[in-house]
């Protein structure tokens, strides 16, 4: 799984433990607006039209979303169609029936730390914005949905962008974009209780309302929630909390969002994994925190958590000038600190900064600690656009500003021996400090009734500096040209086809530096696509081909403080075919299907070992997986609804070199889901209630691992189950 989600790297970051590897996001939600496109096609709002009956809220997403005419691949998924699923389980879990989508948990349930991947691209290769602003962390660049728990009950809509997409600001998508669009004002005052209980004593509370807008110009919502998980793998407990307070002004030409969110998680740790012995004895064993003690006995720690806690201050004012042009700034300001804690077996007193002890005669260099690995930061900055719309043409200018600044420090909280520490010293201090700058100019230009021409051309300029990565501190500036362009093609009302060129670049992680890595990676993609919808009914089949130059790939292994190790491979490609329906076969049966075929390679790839350097030509790249499929049945009359839905990913393998001990096996997993809203006549608007059972057959499977000489696993959940019920008001 921490392939999915990687730490800032190194000891000297909260999220790596001695054989763990991937953890928490330094880096902390950057909200902040997009463009007005939408906004910009309205006409002025009189006083007499209920300003809800314009979707002003989606100019929060306008600069990154893609359209019917935007020759992007992608898939739509609403409010109403996360809510019979939203028990509890994260977002990726949420998305899993997406097309070429994996998605893993370290407890094995959905809940605490969880990951996707898309074509194979782990997260610090999706680009994840909110409101339309970058989410992922500066130094890793991974997404740690677990610092945002249950933001799935604030989420209106979610684009899964897969390709570079429109992506603006934030890190580089090489796999994909996937943006968030948090919950729209309401004109009508509401309330909500959620409640939902299930396996593994998992159980997730939530409170949600608004006010409605008064008088035609105010709303103020917010949520409360509390998710709690004992886990699947043995003590991978989760205890998570979150809020989201938003208020809305809504003018005749003028919009100003100002939300708060975040969230508080403490979660035991899971991301040892297990070797294969283990597997085949007690899938849920979890090394974390075991220990010898003084007598030899093998003993667990109980406190070998992850503790975090991230604030996130946005205000976004959006302005229409004129029936053509409108404008928005945004600001933005997170605050995040938080620290994991580990018992240290045998550690050596030097890596502590520890002098040696004398005990009863004895010269002691070595005994147990207890350390905290602490990260402290901030991120703050601007973005800003202006809006063209015309009859033909429709343009927006912009640019982002942003700057993250982190401290990175240890603490020895406890030895057996040891006195030569006092509370509050540090056994290390490092710093890390990132600004990234990029100014873009993107259009859509109708050249006739059915042919549209895309184009995007952006500007961005990073610069990394880190002390205590290398024996050298890090200063590095990367600039970077990332044009796109495309062509839609409307051949009738059922009828679209579409072309597109897009180019990425993309600097290293913390961890590359440690590992050695230190090239930016480029990426060319092409997407040829069709895109046909009649009635309810819809289809859309694209191809794609993906050529990099000094990717970043996942070799397998790990480092000496257990972070997953990249390497540049070179040359290497992605290409394949994906297709996905929505079909109505009656007015109550719907089926879904999607299948995604894929061809994943490193070109001339070179292992070097003790003998030499080796060239193994063409491997497969690691975690990406040939065929990928689901299907979706789904049963829908008035109030009620099932769904039984079925994901297969095809084997794959943990590293490079394709060793035959790295190779995960294939799998099916088949969930039923069911949902039944009825209105009573009194006291509520409606009653809502939920169950879902994942994984009804049993199926015993690995969705992540990773090589650490031997192949380590992580194990997903047999047969589990949630139900819920939601109380509207």
């Amino acid at each position: 799984m921490k392939t999915l989600f990687q730490k800032t790297g190194t000891e000297v970051l909260r999220h790596l433990g001695a054989k763990g590897f991937c953890r928490k996001t330094l880096f902390i939600a950057i909200p902040a607006f997009a463009s007005l496109n939408a906004f910009a096609q309205q006409p002025a709002v009189q006083d007499s039209v209920k300003p809800q009956d314009y979707k002003l809220d989606e100019v929060l997403v306008q600069a990154v979303r893609a359209g019917s005419k935007t020759p992007v691949t992608f898939s739509n998924v609403s409010k109403e169609e996360l809510a019979p699923r939203n028990l509890g389980q994260d977002i990726p879990a949420l998305l899993n029936y997406l097309p070429s989508v994996v998605t893993t948990s370290d407890a094995g349930n959905g809940i605490g730390y969880s990951g996707i991947r898309v074509r194979g691209a782990d997260a610090t290769r999706v680009n994840v914005t909110i409101n339309g602003i970058p989410y992922n962390d500066a130094e890793s660049q991974g997404t740690f949905w677990v610092n945002m728990p249950d933001f799935a009950s604030s989420a209106e809509n979610i684009q899964l962008q897969r390709g570079v997409g429109t992506s603006t600001n934030g890190a580089g998508a090489f796999g994909a974009s996937l943006n968030v669009l948090t919950d729209a004002f309401k004109h009508d005052s509401s309330g909500e209780i959620s409640n939902s209980y299930g396996s593994f004593n998992s159980r997730k509370h939530t409170v949600k309302f608004s006010t409605g807008l008064m008088n035609n110009r105010f709303e103020l919502a917010g949520r409360l929630s509390n998710i709690a998980s004992d886990g699947y793998i043995d003590r991978a407990s989760s205890d998570l909390k979150s809020y989201f307070l938003q208020g809305t002004y809504v003018g005749n030409t003028t919009l100003i969002k100002a939300l708060v969110f975040g969230g508080n998680e403490k979660t035991y740790q899971a991301w040892n994994g297990i070797d294969a012995a283990t597997l085949a004895q007690d899938r849920q064993f979890n090394y974390s925190g075991m220990y010898t003690d003084a007598d030899g006995n093998t003993r667990f720690y109980d406190n070998e958590t992850d503790n975090y806690q991230q604030d996130h201050y946005q205000l976004h004012w959006n302005e229409r000038l004129s029936d053509v042009w409108s404008t928005n700034l945004a600001f933005h300001y997170t605050k995040g600190k938080g620290y994991y804690e580990n018992y240290n077996d045998n550690a050596t007193f030097a890596d502590y900064g520890l002098q040696p002890v004398n005990v009863n005669g004895v010269t002691i260099t070595e005994e147990d600690l207890i350390t905290r690995k602490w990260l402290d930061n901030n991120f703050y900055g601007t973005t800003f656009s202006a809006n063209y719309k015309g009859s033909a043409l429709d343009v927006v200018f912009g640019g982002a500003y942003n700057k993250y600044e982190g401290d990175h420090y240890g603490q020895v909280i406890w030895s057996r021996y040891s006195q030569n520490t006092q509370p509050g010293d540090h056994y290390y201090n490092d710093y890390a400090a990132k600004t990234d700058f990029n100014a873009y100019a993107k259009a859509n230009y109708s050249i006739s009734q059915k042919l549209n021409l895309f184009g995007d051309l952006q500007y961005r300029t990073v610069n990394y500096k880190a002390q205590g990565i290398l024996a050298a501190p890090v200063d590095d500036t990367f600039n970077f040209f990332n044009p796109k362009a495309g062509l839609t093609y409307t051949v009738n009302t059922k009828n679209t086809l579409y072309f597109s060129y897009a180019r990425g670049n993309k600097e290293p992680r913390r961890d590359d530096y440690e590992n050695g890595s230190t090239k930016s990676e480029s990426l060319n993609d092409f997407e040829l696509g069709w895109r046909f919808k009649t009635g309810n009914t819809s289809v859309n089949i694209n191809t794609y081909y993906m050529r990099y130059k000094d990717q970043l790939v996942l070799t397998g292994a790990l480092n000496g403080v257990g972070a997953p190790v990249y390497a540049n491979s070179g040359d290497s490609y992605r290409m394949g075919l994906e297709a996905d329906a929505t079909i109505a076969l009656t007015d109550r049966f719907t089926l879904r299907p999607n299948i995604a075929v894929s061809d994943n390679k490193n070109i001339d790839f070179f292992n070097e070992t003790d003998s030499g350097v080796q060239n193994l030509g063409k491997t497969e790249i690691a975690f990406s997986p040939n065929v990928i499929g689901a299907c979706q049945l789904i049963y829908h009359h008035k109030g009620f609804q099932t769904m039984l839905a079925t994901k297969y990913v095809g084997e794959q393998f943990m590293d490079n070199m394709e060793s035959d001990n790295a190779k995960l096996k294939a799998y099916t997993t088949t969930d039923f889901n069911i949902s039944y809203e009825f209105k009573p006549k009194a006291i509520f608007k409606s009653i809502v209630l939920n169950g879902l059972v994942n994984n009804i057959f049993d199926a015993k499977y690995v969705s992540n691992g990773y090589m650490y000489g031997d192949p380590y696993y992580y194990p997903q959940a047999g047969t589990n189950f949630l139900v819920g019920a939601t109380l509207k008001f």
